[in-house]
């Protein structure tokens, strides 16, 4: 009967909404008891110097953006986070290009072991209004709504009692006002419950991390080349940059989204447009990925500096970033090396024998050499 089923369908969310609350009172009387060491040991099984050690070596330029999370990552692992709340919630500012999304995913890469452990949200795809069924799930009396459909992945965002969860809400400034309303009522309290009031997903247990290609002032972005050249030229940057980013950013910030949710975001961090000392960098971790991929082939490559200074200034393009060096490295180094591989006849896995391939320059472009050498052992 239709009075039965609601009745035990409401006592159901009753007592997991019981069981909700009790789990998080047991936490915090868990935690009263800790001592530190057995804080930082008994919270999380990662550690935050790991997620340093993934993100010094994928995202470059972005000290003070590194910094953050390894503190952050700290916070989380002694159980000091409200538990009522996410553990954190941050968002990354900048032009495209400079690291954003690349961050959140070798967090989740250093913690879950796979980029792929983060419920990724293009918002983009909520730009409409009539689009935020789509991540609240649809009111009652709508299609959808018995089932309470979403685009959350509620497994990847509440982790697991040794692993928090991570959840990345991509280009913010996309999405429609409706999706940002929502999203409020979570960082403020870490649960969102579906729009047919039958299903509860708990972020209190979830990293939560937002991008936004919003720039700040003309100004500042100015000021900011003039930091980072003084960085790359001298070692240093220059002292007020931080003090200038924050009140230009939270500026901007205001003049699109409503103070009670620019308030909500624990941490807004701008990231700096690249520079060449970063495109150099990039360049060899292009050429490190590209020899993880060759290796099952019993082949690697080796580059000159020559390569490396060819390919690091023709894909320096401070609009663009890394996916600008990307699309070079692709069109002026894989390209050639592929119509060089497929020419050559494989050599059997079990001959034991590897290609070992040198790029080099040759006027304006890469040329390749290539012998046979015995396998290391």
């Amino acid at each position: 009967m239709p009075f039965l089923t609601d009745r035990i369908e409401d006592n159901k969310k009753k007592l997991a909404d019981g069981d909700w609350l009790h789990h998080e009172e047991a936490r915090c009387s868990d935690l009263a008891d800790f001592s530190a060491a057995s804080m930082y040991q008994r919270r999380y099984s990662f550690t935050p110097e790991g997620v340093r050690n993934e993100l010094e070596q994928t995202v470059f330029g972005q000290k003070k953006a590194i910094d953050l999370i390894v503190d952050i990552m700290k916070v989380a692992c002694v159980g000091l986070s409200d538990p009522r709340k996410p553990l954190a919630s941050i968002l990354f500012t900048g032009p495209t290009g400079v690291g954003k999304t690349e961050s959140v995913r070798s967090v989740a890469r250093a913690i879950h072991g796979t980029s792929e452990a983060l419920c990724r949200i293009d918002m983009n795809t909520l730009s409409q209004e009539h689009y935020a069924a789509a991540f609240s799930g649809s009111p009652p009396g709508y299609v959808g709504s018995k089932e309470g459909m979403t685009l959350l992945d509620q497994e990847k965002i509440e982790g697991s009692s040794r692993l928090p969860g991570i959840v990345l809400f991509d280009e913010l400034e996309k999405a429609s006002n409706e999706v940002v309303l929502a999203l409020m009522n979570v960082l403020d309290n870490g649960i969102l419950t579906v729009a047919s009031g039958e299903r509860t997903i708990s972020f209190r247990n979830t990293i939560i991390f937002m991008t936004s290609n919003l720039n700040a002032s003309p100004n500042s972005s100015r000021f900011s080349r003039f930091s980072q050249s003084c960085r790359e030229a001298f070692g240093f940057e220059w002292a007020d940059q931080e003090k200038g980013q924050d009140s230009n950013l939270t500026t901007e910030l205001l003049k699109i989204y409503p103070p009670e949710f620019v308030n909500r975001i624990d941490h807004a961090q701008q990231l700096l447009p690249l520079g060449k000392l970063e495109m150099n960098k990039l360049v060899s971790h292009q050429v490190q990925l590209l020899n993880q991929r060759l290796l099952a082939r019993n082949i690697y490559v080796e580059i000159g500096e020559d390569v490396a200074y060819f390919l690091a200034n023709t894909g320096f393009d401070a609009r663009f970033g890394a996916r600008e060096l990307r699309r070079v490295f692709r069109s002026t180094f894989e390209f050639p090396l592929a119509r060089m591989l497929v020419e050559k006849a494989p050599v059997p896995e079990e001959s034991g024998l590897v290609i070992a391939i040198v790029a080099k320059m040759s006027g304006s472009t890469v040329k390749f050499e290539h012998t046979m050498l015995p396998v290391r052992t």
